[in-house]
């Protein structure tokens, strides 16, 4: 995606993975061992980056945040970034598991692992952490405690805790991402902001024809949206009451790009393709071009994140342009006055966190670092970073300083909040609702987060996760689905392939083996809903 959080992840590992703890490490004690660890000193930790941070800084470890916390533990962390494409991330951290040399600490969306967390732990790279969180982590194992819903989205089917998670602490910071629309665009051609997948259309048309950049040429780029847009949590696509993968209608899983509902989406997009209300070169995603074309207004309407799309742009083009107006817009549904059913509304937990690997040779004093950030000043400083520097305390409250929440023009807030703490992006701590209404800090941010909280998100799926024996299997399948459903999407919307051919389309991926992964998308659900 597009924007900030898209966007996630130094151009090569910054220290070589031979740099890691040593392959002649001894594996991690068994939870109850009561062998006494080193004082530890140095942590190796690989994470991705985040676009906002890699701006500004090689490494975390320049972050005012981890800074802080060196001087409060004692702790150096050399930290390991892979480069920011997501696919070379990707195969980098496929890489690295395949080495018997691993770093202290691997933070990663660990449900992404071939056959899920228990597969991870089953393989030998990171370590089950449930008696030693039990022990020696008090801040963590009280949340879980208190949370009993947390607990079961970090766990398992058998029930191990595989990371220090990341959490989303309120109703507040569950709800990010959503439809968005040139607000001034608008104005100038008259119209309101559509709700309805017929409204978006002739809003995109009267984009296309009327001039609303006013520079006399008919440049306008309507909309754009890519398949990572589409996504799980289907903006536009969810129109039809389904996504771009599984869902759960009834308790009954299915799978969304065979559903007889896609084939309309997909006459919808081919429609627009056709005549010119989609951006030509959204097969070809560019995170730069992109934001050129939303910064020389040449866009009216894509999807965003909050901070780092409406919020971003806003900063971006306060003087450049102080027409310029980005506003969230509803969820579209097919008739007017119908319910949301799909928008993004993130569970507490998104399946990242800091796994401690077997070649870790101080486990238990790992977890008493990782664990520092759970409890209330590791929650001030993940949240806020350094108190006096990005924040001071009034009223009991963490409230950040002028200078961070305005940032100079062409300055991002998140690219300021980034300098000084992890809060704009997943990381291994409980992220605060007091945070994020001050990261929302403009009314078009406060209004999207009411406006993109609506839809029920009531058919997306939890984070199952297959068993041992299914995971091969379904990996195996998936692969080659995924990579067959993604070409002929583009293929469809094109034009490159005929819509005739939609039923052919579904009868390959039957073959492919899909009616199998649904089954086993089906015993995780049920195995996960009796966690």
């Amino acid at each position: 995606m597009k924007q900030a959080s898209t966007v996630m992840l130094v151009s090569a590992l910054s220290v070589s993975l031979a740099a890691c703890s040593g392959s002649n490490a001894p594996a991690a004690p068994q939870a109850g061992s009561e062998s006494q660890p080193q004082k530890l000193t140095n942590l190796t930790y690989w994470v991705a980056n985040h676009s906002a941070a890699a701006s500004q800084m090689k490494t975390y470890a320049e972050m005012e945040m981890y800074k802080e916390l060196e001087k409060i533990t004692g702790v150096k962390v050399e930290f390991q970034h892979p480069p920011l494409d997501a696919q070379q991330q990707k195969e980098q951290f496929n890489l690295m598991l395949a080495s018997t040399q691993l770093p202290d600490v691997i933070e990663y969306g660990w449900t992404g692992y071939p056959g899920g967390p228990e597969k991870a732990i089953q393989d030998n790279k990171i370590i089950k952490l449930n008696d030693l969180i039990d022990k020696y982590a008090p801040n963590l194992k009280k949340l879980l405690n208190d949370h009993p819903d947390w607990k079961k989205q970090i766990m398992t089917d058998e029930g191990s805790i595989y990371s220090f998670p990341f959490l989303r602490g309120g109703e507040k910071v569950r709800v990010f991402f959503g439809p968005g629309i040139r607000q001034d665009w608008l104005d100038k051609v008259g119209m309101k902001t559509p709700t309805t997948i017929d409204e978006w259309y002739a809003v995109l048309k009267a984009f296309k024809e009327k001039d609303p950049n006013g520079n006399g040429k008919a440049d306008e780029i309507p909309f754009y949206i890519d398949k990572a847009m589409i996504g799980v949590d289907a903006p536009f696509l969810g129109a039809w009451g389904i996504n771009y993968s599984y869902y759960q209608d009834g308790g009954k899983v299915k799978y969304g790009p065979i559903q007889p509902e896609y084939k309309e989406f997909l006459v919808t997009m081919n429609k627009w393709y056709k005549e010119g209300l989609l951006d030509k070169d959204f097969a070809a995603p560019n995170d730069k071009l992109y934001d050129n074309k939303m910064t020389t207004n040449l866009m009216g309407a894509s999807v965003f994140y909050n901070g780092g799309g409406i919020g971003k742009y806003a900063n971006l083009m306060k003087d450049k342009d102080p027409s310029f107006k980005l506003v969230a817009a509803p969820y579209p549904v097919l008739k007017a006055g119908d319910k949301s059913i799909w928008g993004q509304k993130d569970f507490a937990a998104n399946g990242v966190g800091a796994a401690i690997t077997t070649s870790n040779k101080n486990p238990i004093e790992t977890v008493k670092w990782l664990d520092y950030a759970y409890g209330e000043k590791g929650d001030l400083l993940f949240n806020y970073g350094k108190e006096g520097v990005s924040y001071k305390m009034e009223n009991g409250q963490a409230v950040f300083l002028p200078e961070v929440l305005n940032p100079p023009s062409g300055v991002s807030l998140q690219q300021s909040f980034a300098k000084h703490n992890r809060s704009t992006w997943s990381a291994p701590f409980v992220m605060s609702d007091n945070f994020q209404m001050q990261y929302l800090a403009l009314p078009t941010q406060k209004d999207a987060l009411e406006i993109w909280s609506k839809p029920t998100a009531e058919r997306k799926m939890p984070l199952v996760t297959p068993t041992k024996d299914e995971s091969s299997k379904y990996a195996s399948i998936m692969t080659d689905i995924e990579t067959y459903r993604d070409e002929m999407l583009l293929k469809f919307i094109m034009g490159a392939e005929p819509l005739d051919n939609f039923d052919k389309y579904v009868k390959k991926i039957q073959t492919m083996g899909i009616e199998d992964a649904i089954k086993i998308q089906q015993a995780a659900l049920e195995r996960y809903n009796k966690r």
